[in-house]
């Protein structure tokens, strides 16, 4: 089947596997769980927010605020996750690296107990580079959105 032709969405990625596809890890991992993941084109991450998130010590006490630059983060995780299941990337060998941020807007605060959803979807790749436009949600408002590029490359061997 041709990329230009939707796709069905298929089974939710579970942190097992996102585990499996991406190299990040506690306290950095940002991503769940996915779902609606849709070869080459769309994914959705789902990343739930509590108070035990480091950043939330300081960030602010008495006021507690995921810092921006986390949820873009996540909105890019979201999208390795994706390029390494669409291209089926072999994670002993290669990594895949954030490249490029643009037109980031932060619209509304997320907080403690908070779940965000983060719609990721494909508006150009060629070889192992993704471009990506990415909106991330909590329930119907807009915290933050971005354009940004990943791609994968070697990993350096000892």
């Amino acid at each position: 089947m041709g990329r230009d032709v939707a796709e069905p969405a298929q089974a939710a990625i579970d942190i097992a596997e996102i585990l499996a596809r991406i190299p990040h890890r506690y306290p950095f991992l940002l991503v769940d769980r996915a779902e609606d993941y849709r070869p080459h084109q769309s994914i959705v991450g789902i990343k739930c927010v509590t108070m035990n998130e480091p950043y939330f010590q300081g960030h602010f006490p008495g006021n507690p605020v995921m810092p921006g630059v986390l949820i873009v983060e996540a909105m890019a995780q979201t999208g390795a996750v994706l390029m390494s299941k669409s291209l089926e990337v072999d994670t002993e060998g290669k990594t895949i690296f954030f490249m490029s941020i643009d037109g980031v807007r932060f619209r509304n605060p997320v907080r403690p107990g908070d779940v965000i959803r983060m719609e990721v979807e494909v508006t150009r790749a060629r070889s192992s580079i993704f471009k990506f436009k990415g909106v991330a949600k909590v329930g119907d408002k807009v915290a933050a959105e971005a354009e940004f590029a990943a791609m994968v490359v070697e990993t350096p061997t000892k």
